[in-house]
């Protein structure tokens, strides 16, 4: 087999020496590659390691491994298993979860979420989709996988010059499937919902505000209502509130299968609703602030602190004394710095002294390389209202 080069700059070798696997094309000296696989060298022609390579990509080179080993469906095997065995440590009391986080799992672009006997595997790089076959071999034999379903309907792939698709690559997909979080179960539509079918990365925070959830509860921007369905448990009533009609159907049907009547799905727009409730001058003892993400690139995060702000502030200003707020931003290019410091300014402008209790992120199955700030996106915080 043919093992084309890719030549990077000293810059680019470096930043993969240094920890991040990403290296971009003005980093790239010399490849006339097709996408796939590529032995990487640095200026001076020194071994550097093997990689996926993108040829229409921003992100040219994502490296596998700086050993100078073949990268055959035996290497595929042996990576996914890992990153399998390493969620079998956690003891995860649920049967949806992530079962391999691209590269924090040392598997660059590839994503493989579990719902209970089936999986759904995103491929987000044209270098891996151009291993489709051996990855997609090593998923059915490590996993063993009732059905696969590809997910590759993310705009990343856009980026890839990749043709978005959702399609059955093995066993049976049915359309919709219950899974089990803690005591929750909840329907999962693999191939129309969010994300993979579901926010897998919200589940230890949803079973920590199951514990912690008292009174009168409310859960914005609900979705399919698993914070409202785990705080109902505990809580004496919980407001579940979302624009989507039909996410509230879902949510209203995941109320049924557990039993849950203390639930008031509200239909509404979350600005205006804070904004109403302000203004009867209601109060909650519990509040969860769940919102999609509000910067999805870079140059448009200041609108986004703003309306970060706006809910938080208006979030704080309805806690009673003692109340607590779960609040969280899944937006990358907001980090938790400045996550916490518009959430210092929030609760300034609230004129409610609140009390960081803790600081939250992603699930543990969604593990965060230090070194590769991209694999850690979802940061909150829970505070308490004196």
């Amino acid at each position: 087999m043919t093992v084309h080069v890719a030549t990077v700059t000293a810059r680019g070798s470096a930043r993969w020496r240094a920890g991040h696997p990403w290296i971009y094309r003005s980093d790239i000296t010399a490849c006339d590659a097709p996408a796939g696989l590529v032995a990487v060298v640095d200026p001076r022609g020194r071994f550097v390691g093997r990689a996926l390579w993108s040829p229409r990509s921003e992100i040219r080179v994502r490296m596998l491994t700086p050993r100078d080993e073949e990268i055959d469906a035996d290497w595929w095997r042996d990576r996914i298993r890992a990153a399998v065995r390493r969620r079998g440590e956690r003891e995860l009391d649920a049967t949806a979860y992530r079962l391999v986080h691209a590269e924090a799992d040392g598997l660059p672009s590839l994503v493989v979420d579990r719902y209970g006997e089936h999986v759904v595997v995103q491929l987000l790089s044209a270098g891996l989709e151009a291993r489709r076959a051996d990855v997609l071999a090593a998923i059915a034999e490590v996993i063993e996988p009732a059905g696969i379903l590809l997910r590759n309907d993310v705009s990343v792939r856009k980026h890839e010059e990749l043709p978005l698709e959702i399609e059955n690559a093995g066993g049976q997909i049915p359309d919709e499937v219950v899974v089990r979080e803690g005591s929750v179960h909840y329907q999962v539509a693999m191939r129309t919902g969010q994300k993979t079918g579901a926010f897998l990365d919200q589940r230890e925070n949803r079973m920590r505000m199951a514990r912690r959830a008292r009174g009168r509860a409310l859960d914005l921007f609900t979705y399919h209502g698993l914070f409202a369905l785990h705080m109902a448990g505990r809580a004496d009533t919980v407001m579940a509130a979302d624009s989507s009609g039909p996410a509230l159907e879902v949510a209203r049907r995941n109320a049924e299968r557990n039993n849950r009547h203390n639930i008031d799905w509200v239909e509404s727009n979350v600005f205006d609703l804070l904004r109403q409730l302000e203004r009867a001058g209601e109060r909650f003892d519990t509040v969860v602030l769940d919102p999609p993400a509000f910067a999805k690139q870079r140059a448009s995060l200041p609108r986004a602190v703003r309306a970060y702000k706006e809910i938080n502030l208006r979030a704080a200003r309805l806690l009673a004394p003692g109340g607590i707020l779960l609040t969280c931003s899944c937006s990358f290019h907001l980090d938790k710095s400045g996550f916490l410091h518009m959430l210092t300014q929030a609760a300034a402008d609230s004129r409610r002294e609140l009390v960081l209790e803790r600081v939250v992120g992603q699930a543990l199955d969604h593990p965060e390389v230090l070194t590769i700030p991209e694999t850690g996106y979802l940061k909150g915080a829970l505070v308490r209202a004196r």
